[in-house]
């Protein structure tokens, strides 16, 4: 497993992950998210719905993993989205993200 999928379990352990569309909208919408995952397994309407949310309410985003990546990160079988709820922990995982872009 990867560092990326392994920090998200770290995060979600400590209660700092939120998972599941309806909680990440919440989460943005509540400006509670510092981060925002999509799986790329996601349809267009679900990452084209995160982009506008996540730009207009000015958290990153990234499009990351498969739906059972995150989802073995995040306790369940499956998972399209995640909201990292903790800025520690999104840094971390941002800075992760974004070394592997590039």
């Amino acid at each position: 497993m990867d560092k990326v999928i392994s920090m998200i379990g770290l995060a979600t352990k400590a209660g700092k992950t939120v998972s599941g569309e309806f909680s990440v909208e919440k989460a943005i919408q509540g400006n509670k998210a510092h981060a925002v995952i999509v799986s790329v397994e996601a349809s267009d309407n679900t990452k084209k719905k995160f982009k506008n949310k996540c730009e207009y309410y000015k958290i990153p985003l990234f499009y990351y993993g498969t739906t059972q990546d995150l989802g073995k990160a995040t306790g369940n079988k499956t998972r399209m989205s995640l909201a990292v709820v903790d800025e520690g922990f999104s840094k971390s995982i941002i800075k992760m993200l974004d070394n592997q872009v590039k």
